[in-house]
């Protein structure tokens, strides 16, 4: 990696915003949006994430709404492969597929545009943020119905105490840029 995996945790983690009781009571929220601010540090996560996906021999990137439209885009553009949209219900205005699940404070329901995966793509899907992996296995199983293999999945952040990426292992390799242990 360009940026030492040690070198890279410290500048996310020393500009990442916890936002006690959010969005419910008990939740430490790992805010992002400082990150954005900065366009150095977005630039040195882009460029993580771009060596880590060019090894993956991607077809498409798919970024889950709405985190994971602030790099995803970008790490598609990088790629020179398509960017495809997982939405919130509702969201979408042609054709979708969808997906209802759990998530760590409630439940939810993701959908993709059915024209938007070719069968047999090797897909990379992209969030901010891994927790129980709740939303990641959704997305999963949303490329899967559209015929997609799923390549792995790239997160700036795995709260690796809530054990998603133990769950996402049965999909692919995940990767992060930085771990919360607690």
């Amino acid at each position: 990696m360009c940026l030492e995996r040690t070198t890279i945790e410290k500048l996310i983690k020393s500009n990442v915003r916890e936002v006690k009781d959010f969005p419910k009571a008990g939740i430490s929220f790992k805010d992002i949006t400082p990150l954005l601010l900065d366009p150095v540090v977005s630039k040195k996560i882009l460029e993580a994430l771009i060596e880590f996906a060019e090894s993956l021999e991607l077809d498409a990137i798919a970024g889950i709404d709405s985190r994971g439209f602030l790099f995803g885009p970008s790490l598609a553009r990088a790629l020179n492969i398509p960017f495809v949209l997982i939405r919130k219900k509702g969201k979408l205005p042609a054709d979708t597929v969808s997906v209802e699940y759990d998530l760590e404070y409630g439940s939810a329901c993701l959908e993709v545009h059915q024209d938007s995966i070719r069968v047999g793509s090797r897909v990379l899907i992209h969030d901010d943020l891994l927790a129980t992996g709740g939303t990641a296995i959704a997305s999963a199983q949303l490329v899967q119905q559209l015929g997609g293999e799923i390549a792995g999945f790239a997160f700036i952040i795995d709260l690796s105490f809530l054990e998603g990426s133990r769950k996402l292992a049965k999909f692919g390799q995940t990767f992060s840029l930085a771990e919360y242990q607690d």
